[in-house]
């Protein structure tokens, strides 16, 4: 099993599926003891704000909000640079714990030994 797992959410409302699925894999391979770092893109950036996960509905899925706490419990969640820049989200408007990075530092990680990457 790789000793890490870098996974990038691209979707958000607009596919609800899809986000919640990569969501749901991160929780429970934080609770697995995987080291993880979830990267919000595209639409999924908005889940960076306070309270906006909280409007997020699937049926049948694991509320956001409690998937988000898990991830930022036990690994890592980074909003995309330009996304963030795009929907003028800064730093003092995310969740705490949530950092901003961009490509370069996505890349570095998902290329590191060790590391699996998935994309939603």
């Amino acid at each position: 099993m790789p000793k890490k797992l870098v996974i990038k959410v691209t979707a958000g409302a607009d596919a609800p599926e899809r986000c919640s699925q990569a969501f749901t894999v991160a929780a429970v391979a934080v609770a697995s003891g995987v080291d993880v770092s979830l990267w919000l893109t595209g639409e999924s950036a908005w889940f960076a704000l306070p309270g906006r996960a909280a409007e997020f509905e699937l049926p049948h899925a694991a509320p956001l909000p409690d998937l988000i706490d898990s991830v930022l419990a036990g690994g890592s969640l980074t909003l995309c640079t330009q996304c963030a820049a795009r929907r003028d989200i800064t730093e003092k408007d995310v969740i705490e714990g949530v950092r901003i990075a961009g490509a370069q530092v996505f890349v570095q990680e998902a290329m590191a030994d060790g590391t699996q990457a998935l994309v939603y």
